[in-house]
Formats: C-alpha cells, structure tokens, sequence
C-alpha cells in the first residue's frame, strides 16, 4: 500500500451551476464529501494538484487525507466527473472512512514470470480475461495491484483468483466461485492460401486460351 497522500481543499458556500462554473474559472475543481455521521460538505480543490493524482491511473483506488480548512479527514474519491470535450475534471465526490471500516475496489492486476514460462516459451499468448478485480479492502491495507504468477503456466493453463496472494484482510467480492483471471492461449498462426492449380502450372492458361481458339483455315467456316 502506497504511503497516504495529503490533498488540500477549501469549504465551498455557494451551490449551483452559476457558482461551480466560476469555481473552475479560478482553477479549481468543485466537489462533496460525504458518509460518516457527518453532513455531505461542499469542496474545492486546486486542479493542477487534483490533476497529478488523477493521471496516477488509480486515483478510485487512492486513499487521501482531505485537508479542509485545516481539519483532516481521511477519504477515497469515488467518483470524478469529466468534462464531454476537454476531458478535464469538473466534480469530484469523496467518501469519508471510518477507522476500521471496508471497502469494494477495483483493483489493478499485474502480472510476474513471464520470461520463464513454459507455455509464452513456446510461443503461447496471454489472455488476460480481468485486468482488475472487485475486492473487499480494509481501508488501512488497500493494495495498489495484486500479481498473478506465470512462471509455471503452459499452453492451455488457467490462472484462478485462488493462485493470488492476497493482503491481509483483503477478499474478493465474488465468493461463490474461484474465477478466471486469466489464461495461455495457443499461438496464433497463418497459413496462405494455396495457389489454383493452373495458375502453379506454367503456360496451362495460354494453352487454354490457344485451345478456344478456332484452328487455321476454319475461320469463318468452310466456303463452296
């Protein structure tokens, strides 16, 4: 688990449209916290700082310490808004979390071993079937990836969230079965189509060409 990072933010009294729209003029990105026994608390955070969190690629997955005005809760963003065109930030809900508690996440799957396994030796490829896997996490022991070993895999094989070590108190939200994460498919192959079998034997269409053709003296048919 990553070391928690601290993001600054202002309390924010005006609501609407009018007033978010002018929030993003002056750089910042408009937001609510809620959860907990508290009351939802309208934000603002500075973009540029947001903005190096989001291009992390598992800002969901994040636990931060939101500073407001000087009182420190710890959160995870849970949802970011982005504008259709420019593709910025424009809201951001955090949820509050309480000492103790848990939570469902996506979290990324890395893979290890693949310069000794048996079956991408041979040419297999892998098939990732999840690039991430929903887990219960407890909020003080979120990992940023889980890793799947290769090393031993062959063409044909399976690797099953059961072949993961998970953190400790760390557990998959799907119970019931021990699904796939990913497998070694065969290698694929091409085969070129096989050339007709007048057109692999020299001169066989000019001799049929020549044999369509009328023979000398009967052209035109036979005159009295």
């Amino acid at each position: 688990m990553a070391e928690m990072q601290t993001l600054r933010a202002e309390a924010r009294a005006n609501l609407g449209k009018g007033p978010a729209y002018q929030t993003r003029q002056k750089g910042l990105i408009p937001g609510i916290v809620y959860g907990g026994k508290d009351a939802p608390q309208p934000v603002q955070v500075d973009e540029r700082n947001f903005f190096k969190l989001y291009q992390s690629g598992h800002l969901l997955s994040t636990l931060l310490m939101l500073e407001v005005d000087g009182k420190k809760t710890r959160v995870i963003p849970r949802a970011v808004q982005l504008d259709p065109v420019s593709d910025r930030p424009v809201h951001i809900d955090f949820m509050r979390l309480a000492e103790g508690a848990r939570i469902a996440l996506n979290i990324p799957v890395h893979f290890r071993g693949q310069e000794v396994s048996p079956g991408i030796k041979k040419g297999g490829v892998l098939n990732i079937v999840r690039h991430e896997v929903e887990l219960y996490c407890p909020v003080d022991n979120i990992p940023n990836f889980i890793e799947g070993d290769l090393s031993t895999l062959d063409i044909g094989d399976s690797l099953h969230i059961s072949a993961f070590t998970l953190p400790e108190g760390v557990k998959p939200v799907i119970q019931t079965r021990d699904f796939t994460v990913a497998t070694l498919a065969p290698p694929t192959t091409y085969t070129e189509e096989t050339p007709t079998a007048a057109a692999a034997v020299p001169g066989a269409a000019e001799g049929e060409a020549a044999a369509a053709e009328p023979a000398a003296g009967a052209k035109g048919g036979d005159k009295k």
